[in-house]
């Protein structure tokens, strides 16, 4: 196997040292503030499996440039509102690279500095997903 010429802990490391993170607790004051967006990058499976942040908005990590950009055609009109977006993964590197990226791009956008996680571990509140029956009868 070839040598990598950057770990992805090196890029995260250099991620975190340029763009706004929020430690938990700070979040977690932020929860129902209408000015504020959770912005969930994790798997479609880990949301299932774990929860969300309720009200969060699910973007994929892989749409993340493509969803906030108003020249593409795949852009989510909610990344044009005027309101602070905290992004968040399972641990905080996901997160921290796309904010790096979107940064970049001149969007501007907080993470969540431990993730998911550690939200849960700190008895943030973490609605579940609904049994995929329940989701397709409505509740029914």
């Amino acid at each position: 196997m070839r040598p990598l010429k950057t770990s992805v802990a090196a890029m995260v490391e250099a991620a975190r040292a340029r763009i706004d993170e929020l430690e938990t607790d700070e979040a977690l004051g932020l929860v129902g503030d209408p000015s504020v967006v959770f912005v969930d990058l994790r798997d479609i499976r880990e949301r299932q499996r774990s929860g969300f942040i309720p009200g969060s908005f699910h973007c994929p990590r892989g749409m993340a440039e493509f969803w906030i950009d108003p020249e593409s055609p795949y852009f989510k009109a909610i990344f044009g509102e005027d309101r602070r977006f905290v992004f968040h993964c399972a641990s905080g590197w996901r997160s921290a690279l796309t904010v790096a990226t979107l940064q970049d791009m001149g969007f501007e956008a907080a993470h969540l500095k431990d993730g998911f996680s550690d939200w849960e571990k700190r008895g943030g509140p973490v609605e579940l997903a609904k049994p995929k029956q329940e989701r397709e009868s409505g509740g029914r």
